[in-house]
């Protein structure tokens, strides 16, 4: 694993690196917006979108054109969507553990978890952060009683624009080594569906900041995970179906 030697010899200048980055990266608000609400017409189904500021819709200008607002059009087109959103910028995974603890328990049917990015660039160990995402996982099936959780993988930090190299490309390779034991623990858990950050690395798509989304890249997302849970949504709208409780 030649970046982690990479990572260890060059650690006082890519420490550097990060710190300049973040002290001169484009602050971009969560996308304005209701974050919780009713919508559509059909079966009910409850949706909460669980994450980071990619979650949170950061580099789109409303929830409309967030994760939020494209899971939510094409949900309650067949269904009555009763949706919420629980998500901040720079949360981790045991940040949003820790936030969702402390929130009172809610029948969600369907669940979208996008975390890892800052565990990353807050040098969490891969062992620990797989521990804490385990954890989330059962917090969100035993709390939330969540039918069905939808977690979508690590982007490919290694395109994202705003990164000064060599940071870029060390980032990028542990990003994609967490992504890897991410489908494998998502794998291991038969009501989670996973979700593939495989979008087009073009800075254009990329929000000004060079670190979120643009529009666009939200909007492929919604498609993609509304993609992996239609059965599910479809067997959990049937009133005699298996997993409707």
């Amino acid at each position: 694993m030649i970046d982690i030697a990479a990572r260890i010899a060059l650690f006082p200048f890519l420490a550097w690196q990060g710190h300049v980055t973040r002290k001169n990266i484009v602050k971009l608000p969560e996308a304005g917006g209701r974050r919780e609400g009713v919508t559509g017409t059909g079966p009910k189904l409850r949706l909460l979108i669980v994450g980071d500021s990619s979650a949170a819709g950061v580099g789109a200008s409303h929830q409309e054109e967030a994760l939020l607002g494209h899971m939510r059009k094409r949900l309650s087109q067949t269904n009555t969507v009763h949706w919420w959103l629980d998500a901040k910028t720079g949360a981790t995974t045991l940040d949003t553990y820790e936030r969702l603890i402390e929130r009172p328990a809610q029948k969600a049917d369907v669940v979208s978890v996008s975390l890892g990015v800052n565990d990353i660039t807050g040098l969490v160990p891969l062992p620990v952060w797989l521990a804490r995402y385990n954890r989330l996982l059962n917090l969100l099936q035993d709390k939330f009683e969540a039918d069905v959780i939808c977690v979508s993988g690590i982007p490919k930090m290694e395109y994202f624009p705003v990164l000064p190299q060599p940071l870029r490309w060390v980032l990028g390779a542990q990003a994609n080594r967490f992504d890897r034991y991410l489908r494998k623990l998502v794998a291991r858990r038969p009501e989670c569906r996973f979700v593939e950050m495989d979008f087009e690395p073009l800075p254009t798509l990329m929000s000004r900041d060079g670190f979120h989304p643009g529009p666009k890249i939200y909007a492929d997302w919604g498609r993609k995970v509304f993609k992996a849970v239609r059965r599910d949504v479809r067997k959990l709208s049937d009133p005699h179906g298996p997993l409707r409780h």
